[in-house]
């Protein structure tokens, strides 16, 4: 359980929360929703204790999982098996008991092997107690369903793709079996049949859970109650209502907000006019004084109005001039250990196409794209840049972000060809101006993080390729040990026989 009393976020000078009091009791179910940078990721971040409030006091009881948006792990070296059963210990209690059997077999003397047998017994009753061998199989069920097989548990952390780590997470949060389950976009880089089970699994989990999610399929089905995070007021609306329902009544309250704003301006009106009427009069100036008062309490009681959330225009300047064909690859090839992860890539991009690369979870399209932009070196082959070349690459996890930069720094060292007037100009399309392109882009809440680094894609020139040309290149890229090859023209919705064996 979790309870937050005068609860207040901020992320820098903004007010993301003002003072509230919030409660997660065994059996809820919340759906945290509001629009990208309101602050849910930092009510999340502070409600399970990684990062502290501005104000006010959170008391938790019992265990509480935390899946984070961006989940970055200390040690790579790890394997995945071991990574999900750390969430309850057995990791550790694997090892030691691993090693303790090696050095019985290597002990000659009985009274040290006789110890040796005790500590080893110990280990295995601690190991039972936490669910010992049923465990492991129950960690090895939840990573299957989120597809997840068995050669991945075997390989280190760094050998993974971004998404395959953070459905080691997911699982990792799902096996320790907290009470309390805070989810940060957890159907992130999941197919729709772990989708599904991720739904019935939460929908049967017994302890408090809260959920950010754009899904509103999986809120619809395992949301029992909706905090509403609004932006423009800074305060949390909380209804006890399923997903469906609450659309509903939001709908009714804005309605009903608004004819009441509606109603109290018309009295206030009416109450000054009648006020300023009865003032020529000396008689009268002691009743047009308490109208008057009477007008000020009702403005004084209004609620703000309730302005649309803005949205981001994006313009795409037209790029410098290039080349007929600006981009080329041949025969790339990338493997991790033992793992191959693809083999004989060849692509060209020409001036114009718009590509789209397609692959199952862990095929290597971040991979493939990595090692296009010059961040990751492949294997074999190489990359041949064509004339007039320039590249810009958007990461799938802010990994690129200087967070001790401000946002104005991260654009200059983005784009140092365009000026600050520039800079500045595009940053406000994407809803920085003002004091927020001073800030710190590590106190950028999560929704803002990954998307702001998109102006720099912006500042003119910046990529090669016009967006004009209708053609569309598919790239597919499929899960090991097959080459890939893209078709030079827009391939429909049931394109797949485009890969060859090897």
């Amino acid at each position: 359980m979790i309870t937050s009393t005068a609860l207040e976020l901020r992320a820098g000078s903004r007010i993301l929360l003002s003072a509230t009091t919030l409660r997660v009791q065994p059996g809820d179910r919340i759906g945290l929703v509001g629009r990208n940078g309101a602050g849910k990721t930092t009510t999340l971040r502070a409600m399970c204790g990684e990062s502290p409030p501005y104000a006010g006091v959170i008391d938790r009881i019992g265990a509480v999982g935390y899946l984070p948006q961006d989940p970055r792990t200390g040690d790579l070296d790890v394997t995945a098996s071991d990574r999900v059963l750390s969430a309850r210990g057995l990791d550790r209690l694997l090892t030691d008991m691993h090693k303790l059997q090696v050095e019985m077999s290597a002990l000659v003397d009985d009274d040290e092997r006789g110890r040796a047998v005790r500590r080893y017994g110990q280990l295995e009753d601690r190991f039972s107690a936490l669910g010992g061998y049923a465990a492991e199989s129950e960690a090895a069920r939840i990573c299957s369903n989120l597809g997840l097989p068995d050669r991945v548990l075997a390989q280190p952390l760094r050998t993974l793709s971004g998404g395959q780590r953070r459905r080691i997470e997911l699982a990792r949060i799902l096996f320790s079996d907290a009470e309390t389950l805070l989810l940060d976009e957890p159907t992130n880089h999941l197919d729709a049949d772990s989708i599904g089970w991720l739904r019935d699994f939460l929908r049967m989990h017994r302890g408090g859970l809260v959920v950010i999610s754009h899904d509103g399929d999986l809120l619809g089905h395992i949301v029992n109650k909706v905090w509403h995070l609004d932006a423009t007021r800074a305060e949390m609306d909380v209804y006890n209502l399923g997903w469906a329902d609450y659309l509903q009544q939001r709908e009714t309250d804005e309605r009903r907000r608004r004819r009441e704003r509606a109603n109290a301006e018309r009295k206030i009106d009416s109450l000054r006019s009648q006020a300023d009427k009865m003032r020529a009069k000396a008689t009268k100036a002691r009743a047009a004084h308490s109208m008057d008062r009477r007008a000020d309490r009702l403005a004084a009681g209004l609620e703000g109005v309730r302005q649309a959330d803005r949205v981001a225009r994006v313009r795409f300047p037209t790029p410098a001039s290039c080349g007929r064909t600006p981009l080329t690859a041949s025969e790339l090839s990338k493997s991790y250990g033992s793992l191959e992860v693809f083999t004989d890539v060849d692509l060209a991009v020409d001036r114009g196409s718009r590509v789209v690369v397609l692959g199952l979870n862990g095929a290597g399209k971040t991979t493939l794209l990595r090692i296009l932009s010059g961040i990751e070196r492949s294997d074999t082959g190489t990359v041949q840049p064509g004339h007039g070349l320039r590249l810009g690459y958007y990461a799938q996890e802010h990994e690129t972000l200087d967070i001790d930069q401000t946002v104005l720094e991260n654009m200059r060292a983005a784009a140092p060809q365009a000026t600050d007037g520039e800079l500045r100009r595009i940053l406000g399309a994407f809803l920085f101006s003002g004091e927020a392109v001073e800030q710190r882009a590590g106190t950028l809440s999560g929704g803002r993080r990954p998307g702001w680094p998109w102006p720099a894609w912006c500042a003119p020139p910046r990529t090669c390729c016009s967006s004009t040309s209708p053609r569309t290149t598919w790239i597919r890229l499929p899960a090991s040990r097959f080459s890939a090859r893209c078709r030079p023209t827009g391939a429909p919705s049931c394109w797949s026989r485009t890969t060859r064996a090897r």
